[in-house]
């Protein structure tokens, strides 16, 4: 039987001091400018084979000042320069919907997203905060 799953290799994930260095960025420009900004958290299901494909399409689709950390092939980090929450979650939105118009089976698996908001006066963020809030299982009440 044939695996459709490719294999991670070092280039499907990113250094993890560019994480530290968006988390960093997020909360100098809080600090400096006063400027919101968000990671998003993005999961997909295990074995998914369009989200690597989705990731490469949201390199090409985001502005300069964001960026993008892959930590495995179904986790990725993405950070919005200058958004809020509710404004990150529009872009979100947006961009997976120009994404389901050219793959609509991707509609099915759309990946979970998660934000976290590094707002004015902020301190210095932790990688660790930020991850614990865009990863975490939910939580049922």
């Amino acid at each position: 039987m044939m695996n459709l799953v490719k294999p991670m290799t070092k280039s499907s994930s990113d250094d993890p001091r560019r994480l530290r260095a968006l988390v960093s960025r997020a909360a100098k420009m809080a600090q400096r400018h006063s400027l919101t900004s968000v990671m998003v958290g993005l999961t997909a299901p295990v074995g998914d084979l369009l989200f690597p494909d989705f990731i490469e399409y949201l390199k090409s689709a985001l502005r300069m000042e964001d960026g993008i950390f892959r930590m495995t092939r179904e986790r990725t980090v993405v950070y919005l320069a200058d958004v809020d929450a509710a404004l990150a979650e529009q872009v979100m939105d947006r961009l997976i919907g120009e994404f389901e118009t050219e793959y609509p089976t991707f509609c099915d698996a759309s990946p979970l997203r998660r934000y976290f908001e590094i707002a004015p006066p902020a301190d210095e963020a932790s990688v660790k905060e930020v991850l614990t809030a865009i990863f975490a299982p939910p939580t049922y009440h």
